[in-house]
Formats: C-alpha cells, structure tokens, sequence
C-alpha cells in the first residue's frame, strides 16, 4: 500500500500536469485570438477580393537573333540567284595572254600577277573532276558562296584538263571559267601554275566580306 507521503507526491505531480495543460491551452486560445484578429485587420484593409478566373501570362519565347534570320535571308536569296548560263560570253572579258586571267573593274593588274605568282596562299579548293555539267555548276557555287562567307580570300577550282573528253576538248574548263564570271563573289582568276594544276585549275580571289551592317543599309 503507497503511503500518505507517496499519494502526496502524485497529487502534486498530476495538479503540475493538469496547471501545465492549462496554460499551454491558454496560449494556444491567445495565438489564436490574435491571429484571428491580424487576419480582420489585413482584409479589414484591404477589401472584398475575387479569385481571377483567368491569368495572363507572358510570352518568354526569345525571337531569333536578327543577325540569323538576316543570313538565312541572304543565303537563300544567293541560293535563288544561283543561275549560271552556260552561254555566258566572256570573250571581251579574259585576257587573252598566254595564261588565261580575268579581274573585275577595279582590280589592278598587279593582284592577278601576285595570284599567278602564288603570293597568295591556297586556302580551299573543289575538285570537279567526274561530275556532270550540272553537277559540277552546283557545286562550284555553292562552293564560292560558302568560302566567301568564311572569308576566305584565295581557292582552287580543279576542272581537269579534258583529256578524257570527247575530241579532248575541255569542256568543263570553258564552262568553269564562265560561270566563275557571273559570280559576283569572284574578283579575279588565272590559270593556276603548273606546280598548282596548271591548265586543269584555276586560282580564284574572292572579294573581301562586307560587315553585316553595310548589307543592312
């Protein structure tokens, strides 16, 4: 049997539990009285509000850099454009020295003499050679136009001799030389030396890039 002194000590002991009980209610009932009270000040302030029914959102989608939307533009206008006559006369534009040479108004005659002596490096080149005439014209251009816009300066066009032709006449040689002539990326060529392919190719000096913001204007 517990003695007077041990049903002392629990009474105590369950009179503290019930007090702690008691106050942690207090608080809670004043936590939340006060955050009851808060709350009717912050809508007391600002007013009735409605749920949106809708939400706008905004377009984060990044337009393509105009610098790329310009350059697809011109190269599928230079793809467009690409239409090189096989009959284009080019007679009055050669020189008609014992090495076949063309430059553009503008271009002096000391630039074909550096390009005919190989001051300027090779820095490409495209073999035609087994292609037919139109495989061969397509890739010529889309050649010049890819180097250009690389900025390369000096290319090789081979076109072989034609000694596999008909009559071993060189066929695609006179072709090469007249669609070189109508692209405008061309400046200049000459018969390539006979250390750099001689008869069968033609040294090719491209025009310089122009920055994009001249062809903006």
């Amino acid at each position: 049997m517990p003695s007077l002194q041990d049903l002392k000590k629990i009474k105590e002991q369950l009179e503290a539990q019930a007090a702690k009980e008691k106050a942690e209610q207090a608080a809670r009932a004043l936590a939340a009285k006060r955050a009851e009270k808060e709350r009717n000040l912050f809508e007391s302030a600002v007013g009735k509000v409605q749920r949106m029914t809708t939400v706008a959102r905004a377009d984060l989608k990044k337009p393509a850099p105009l610098a790329t939307v310009l350059q697809h533009e011109l190269d599928a206008q230079a793809a467009l454009q690409e239409s090189l006559s096989d009959e284009f006369d080019i007679s009055s534009l050669l020189d008609t020295d014992q090495d076949l040479s063309f430059r553009r108004p503008g271009v002096g005659a000391d630039v074909v003499q550096k390009l005919r002596k190989g001051q300027w490096s090779i820095q490409r080149q495209v073999d035609l050679h087994g292609l037919r005439s139109d495989e061969a014209r397509e890739a010529m251009g889309q050649f010049i136009r890819d180097a250009h816009k690389q900025g390369l300066r000096c290319v090789r066009v081979v076109h072989g001799k034609g000694l596999g032709s008909p009559g071993k006449a060189p066929v695609l040689k006179d072709k090469v030389l007249r669609w070189l002539v109508q692209k405008a990326e061309v400046i200049a060529f000459v018969q390539a030396p006979p250390h750099k392919g001689g008869a069968g190719a033609v040294l090719v000096l491209l025009a310089p890039v122009r920055p994009l913001t001249s062809r903006l204007a």
